[in-house]
């Protein structure tokens, strides 16, 4: 006797209609999405539409919006593998219908209305804090290198550029005496008036080569000489006390030069990103994402790319955007960072702001064990670092600090790791930030979701 197998017959044709939300479960990620975008506020991107009466009607921008939340939120950020998900995977096609936008489509939307997308970070957090998710008794700071859509070694130092310059225009000079050599013997052999051709396809591209290293000389020429005038005025700033103390309090202040450094570089592909230290893999070109995390459930509440590798710029910014984000009702009790983000003028910022730091003084490795708190009074005679040290020292320091790496470094985790978010799509510094706070938004969203699936548990 045969083995009897369940029916299978990949043809047979449906005697009704199939609907998708039949298929899937009502608990599903993507009814979540879909009514959360339905309550947002669109009226920053619909009103670009209301304007416009000609053409063929849009995709509505609710399904849109909805498309790409759903879509960073599974690890998905091109937009050509969104459309092919949206011909494949049922949960896409609960969004989208039998009507699948074009991957151009779907770019173009992301492009138009990046701006608009990003300021939906907010009201994410709003519904995060609604919920009960955000509480600011700690919050951890920290960044993380994500690298850029742009190649390193399209990347040239300003020595090296102009060494390229001279050498561009020793060839092109080379090439116009050949190309004139060549008119001239043709003009012996068939006459003057023979009809010209065009520019040689050789000259052509180091013609083209040499006007790029050109305008990325004056890009580098022209940040050297704004940072140059922005540290004359800090030294303005100071007093002409302290430009004239004496040789033992440190002399007159340097001479501040116009000129770039022989090693600053600069990409050709995307001009405002950087050359970084990305982990542990070298040197690449990548955008430094920063992340102001909730010890609460890991919601983020402030976030933004820089193009600055050192992150002790970002430390009061970070926590200014926070408060922002989170509103006056609600205030930041207590803040921890490693040792990127330390520096005086961050401890002096945390303490006018109310705020009980912990930033890290030094890096030490995984084996090294922190020195215990010497007993007895704080002598007064302590520096800002060395107080801070010695408060890291405490068992409550200790303590504290040490949630740090489990408050904001899981969240990297989950969205470079499990979510696979390891490169920018879009070039620009702007733009960088944009997509940033949209895989931030969707992080959110996970998170909203998994603590409503718990209540209703």
């Amino acid at each position: 006797m045969s083995k009897t197998y369940r029916l299978w017959n990949p043809n047979q044709q449906w005697l009704l209609p199939p609907c998708p939300q039949d298929w899937l479960p009502q608990g599903d990620l993507v009814y979540f999405l879909l009514d959360t975008v339905n309550e947002m506020d669109l009226s920053a991107i619909t009103q670009k539409y209301e304007a416009e009466e000609r053409g063929y009607p849009p995709y509505h921008p609710r399904m849109m919006v909805a498309l790409l939340f759903y879509a960073y939120c599974r690890g998905l950020f091109s937009s050509r593998k969104i459309m092919q998900a949206c011909e494949e995977r049922l949960t896409f096609r609960v969004i989208v219908g039998d009507d699948i936008p074009d991957f151009r489509t779907i770019s173009d939307f992301r492009k138009l209305h990046l701006k608009e997308l990003s300021d939906l970070f907010l009201q994410v957090l709003r519904l995060c804090q609604e919920a009960g998710l955000v509480r600011l008794g700690h919050i951890a700071l920290d960044g993380t290198k994500i690298k850029a859509n742009a190649s390193r070694h399209k990347a040239m130092s300003y020595g090296r550029m102009k060494e390229e310059e001279k050498r561009l225009q020793g060839e092109i000079r080379e090439l116009l005496a050949q190309a004139e050599a060549a008119d001239e013997q043709e003009d012996r052999d068939q006459g003057r008036d023979r009809r010209g051709e065009e520019l040689p396809e050789e000259l052509a591209r180091r013609e083209s080569r040499l006007q790029r290293i050109r305008k990325a000389k004056q890009a580098l020429e022209a940040q050297a000489k704004a940072m140059a005038e922005q540290t004359r005025r800090e030294q303005e700033a100071l007093g002409e006390e302290r430009k004239d103390a004496p040789a033992k309090s440190g002399g007159r202040a340097q001479e501040v030069s116009e000129v770039p450094p022989e090693k600053k570089q600069y990409n050709f592909t995307d001009p405002e990103s950087k050359i970084m230290k990305a982990s542990n893999k070298g040197w690449d070109q990548c955008g430094n994402a920063q992340a102001a995390v909730d010890g609460h459930q890991q919601i983020i509440v402030a976030c933004d790319v820089t193009d600055q590798p050192n992150d002790k710029q970002q430390f009061a910014p970070m926590l200014t955007q926070a408060q922002e984000n989170v509103g006056p009702e609600h205030k930041i009790q207590r803040a921890s960072a490693d040792s990127g983000y330390y520096s005086e003028d961050n401890v002096q910022y945390a303490e006018s702001q109310g705020i009980d730091a912990y930033l890290a003084t030094e890096r030490l490795k995984h084996a090294d064990r922190v020195a215990k708190c010497p007993r007895g009074r704080r002598a007064k005679d302590l520096t800002v670092k060395e107080k801070m040290a010695r408060k890291l020292r405490t068992k409550k320091g200790r303590q504290r600090y040490s949630r740090r790496k489990c408050i904001v470094e899981p969240v990297f985790g989950q969205i470079k790791r499990a979510r696979g978010f390891v490169q920018f799509s879009l070039r620009s510094l702007t733009k960088m930030r944009g997509e940033w706070s949209l895989v931030c938004l969707s992080h959110n969203l996970l998170k909203l979701f998994a603590a409503r699936c718990a209540r209703a548990a």
